[in-house]
């Protein structure tokens, strides 16, 4: 289920302050590549990934590691991938494909507004 924008948006503001936790050499995209990758989206769901200099351009890389793993590709920014792919029990991401946030209840109409104190 691909994600919206406003998933998107919350899971960048999320992933921001992570470190990348798997690197793609000069090989290119590997099968030891895949098998980290997928180990760590089990671990932690959403993760940082550093593209190198390689065979391939990094947009490709980064669709292709998204394929092969079935993970949501977050953002690309320069060499740097975020992938995220929900866990089907006992994920920590529940809140993120039911929205970011909740709207605020409108205020009702026959309430006074008290004044403001400055």
């Amino acid at each position: 289920m691909p994600l919206t924008g406003k998933e998107r948006r919350h899971l960048r503001g999320l992933g921001h302050h992570l470190e990348p936790v798997v690197l793609v050499g000069q090989s290119g995209v590997t099968e030891g590549v895949i098998a980290a990758l997928e180990q760590a989206l089990n671990d932690h769901e959403l993760i940082k990934v550093k593209i190198n200099e390689g065979p391939e351009g990094r947009h490709e890389v980064a669709d292709r590691l998204a394929e092969a793993t079935g993970s949501e590709l977050a953002q690309l920014l320069g060499r740097t991938a975020l992938f995220f792919k929900r866990r089907k029990q006992k994920s920590r991401f529940e809140d993120v494909l039911k929205g970011p946030h909740e709207p605020r209840p409108a205020p009702k109409a026959d309430e006074e507004k008290k004044p403001r104190r400055r």
